[in-house]
């Protein structure tokens, strides 16, 4: 369970147009902290053993069938026995009617009864999908991150290297622009971050000897965008004659982001470089990667095997 971020349950109620069957005094107030849900049919049954009376509770058509062939007693023992939990919310899938009792011991314990019309499975995948998002663990680094040719480039680098102005012309090019100066990434699934702006500085990009502009004023609602995977992290630095820097792309390299590994490469910065064009070119080839296609070994592949070709004409003049 992630207790550093919530989600209020007013805010799911919004999102999935659920009816509100009972709403007890401060449901704006709760605070939904887990990223998952639960068909409560083992606590039905009587079983609680591993319980997580964090999650959102959903009663669909098999809870439902279930617990109506019990008798009025033993129904308000089994919804007595799971509301007594404090649990968040109870939801009624497929437009289920609630039972007497459960509606009777929701207001004793005065926990939020819910109403979709929506099938069970649906409705908790949609569910669970968006607390995926919100509840996500997340950090935040000093970067820029762009979109070029539908793919999430995180430019990385020292203060005054160059980001922002590489982010500008970039946008100037018809790429958009997600975050600068400060990117907040979230980790929405083993293998996927996702990166977005603090709202606080949303569409805003500082130039030194200009300062603070609007993106999405000056260059229009298509040179921005609210949130995009991270697919490949650039490190911009400062050329340095003494550095080694890969010349052929076959050093697979990634950095590690809440545990989640992405493909990463360093652009060395000097005088005449244009950062804007590397960073198109290293944006497709990252695309071709991903597609099956890596122009370095193809290109090794190839030299490889027109010195094995001559190798071979060399010693078959010699048999001669």
């Amino acid at each position: 369970m992630n207790n550093l971020y919530h989600v209020k349950l007013s805010e799911i109620i919004e999102e999935f147009n659920l009816d509100v069957l009972y709403e007890p005094p401060g449901m704006d107030k709760i605070l939904i902290v887990t990223d998952d849900i639960n068909r409560p049919g083992l606590q039905l049954a009587g079983f609680f053993d591993y319980f997580d009376a964090s999650r959102i509770q959903v009663i669909g058509k098999v809870e439902a069938t279930f617990v109506s062939r019990f008798t009025p007693e033993r129904r308000r023992d089994a919804f007595d026995k799971l509301l007594s939990k404090r649990i968040p919310a109870l939801i009624f899938s497929r437009g289920i009617d609630p039972f007497p009792e459960c509606m009777e011991l929701a207001q004793t314990y005065e926990i939020p009864v819910l109403s979709s019309v929506e099938s069970t499975s649906h409705l908790m995948s949609a569910i669970i999908a968006t607390l995926k998002v919100e509840l996500a663990p997340r950090v935040t680094r000093h970067g820029v991150l762009v979109e070029v040719y539908g793919e999430g480039i995180l430019l990385l680098g020292d203060s005054g290297v160059g980001k922002s102005e590489t982010a500008i012309e970039l946008v100037k090019r018809g790429h958009r622009l997600i975050a600068d100066d400060a990117v907040e990434l979230k980790k929405v699934s083993a293998k996927t971050l996702v990166g977005s702006a603090p709202e606080l500085i949303r569409h805003y990009i500082e130039l030194r000897g200009i300062g603070v502009v609007d993106v999405r004023r000056i260059f229009g609602m298509g040179a921005v965008k609210q949130t995009e995977k991270v697919d490949l992290i650039i490190n911009l630095e400062l050329w340095n004659e003494t550095a080694h820097y890969d010349r052929l792309g076959l050093e697979e390299l990634s950095s590690q982001i809440l545990d989640v590994p992405i493909p990463s490469l360093t652009v060395p910065v000097k005088p005449g470089r244009n950062l804007a064009v590397i960073i198109e070119v290293a944006a497709m080839n990252n695309r071709h990667k991903k597609m099956g296609f890596n122009a370095a070994r193809d290109f090794t592949d190839r030299v490889n095997t027109h010195f094995e070709e001559r190798e071979a004409a060399s010693l078959e003049e010699e048999i001669r």
